[in-house]
This record gives structure tokens, sequence and C-alpha cells, in this order.
């Protein structure tokens, strides 16, 4: 007997979790989106340097990626693989487009001409917090 009541208590207790879980409130995902900074990286006016300058310039700008991702700037950076007129991407996690102007000009391949970029606001969830909804 003593086993049957301790088997639906659990059974009970169990239904009720169930049920608790089910009446939480959904987070809004709008609620979790933010805006972040995405920055195409464009063929420059300027790409005629010997090669040992470029070299110089490509591990310039690659140490420079490499320092504003870990003071938390950059997100993502990569080039493209097709050798169009996009040749990369940053996603970056700034305040203000001002500041991701101030940034850019720090990259050696923006300042030596080899590289342009467009900037543009850019809206997303960051990784890992964005929960859907149920389906309706």
């Amino acid at each position: 007997m003593k086993q049957r009541v301790l088997f639906l208590l659990v059974i009970l207790m169990a239904g009720l979790n169930s049920m608790a879980q089910d009446n939480k409130k959904q987070p809004d995902p709008t609620e979790q989106i933010r805006q972040y900074w995405f920055v195409m990286l464009l063929a420059g006016p300027s790409r005629n340097q010997d090669s040992a300058t470029a070299a110089n310039i490509q591990k310039g700008h690659l140490d420079n990626i490499n320092r504003l991702y870990y003071e938390g700037k950059i997100k993502v950076a990569g080039p493209f693989g097709d050798r169009g007129n996009w040749l990369g991407i940053f996603i970056f996690d700034c305040e203000t487009r001002q500041e991701v102007e101030s940034l850019l000009k720090t990259d050696p391949a923006i300042s030596s001409g080899r590289l342009t970029y467009d900037i543009r606001p850019w809206w997303t969830a960051p990784t890992g917090s964005f929960t859907p909804g149920k389906p309706k």
C-alpha cells in the first residue's frame, strides 16, 4: 500500500511539474534580439602593392582582427572564397557606427587602400540566447 501511495505521489508531482512548465511564459524572441554592425569588406582602390608589402599588410590585417576579437569588438570575421568584389565580412559588437569606423581605421588593409567597406546595422540574437516560441 505504501508503495502505491508513493508511486501515485511521484506521478502526481511529475504531472504538476509538467503543467507548471507548460504555463511558463515563453520568452519573446524580440526581447533577445540586439543590434550588431555588419561590415562588408570590398576590394579597395589600391591593390597594386608588391607581394612583400601585400603580405605585410595582410599580416597586420589578421593581427588587427585578432586584437579586436580578444577585445570583444569583433564577433565574426572571415573571407569569401570566390575571389569576387566581396572579400570578407566582420560582425562588430559596438555601440555606434562611429566606433566601428574608428576601429576599421586601425586595420592596415583598410588604411592602405587594399580594402574598403560598407557598414550596415544588423540585428540578431546573441549565439545561444535565442529560444523560439512554440509553433502556433
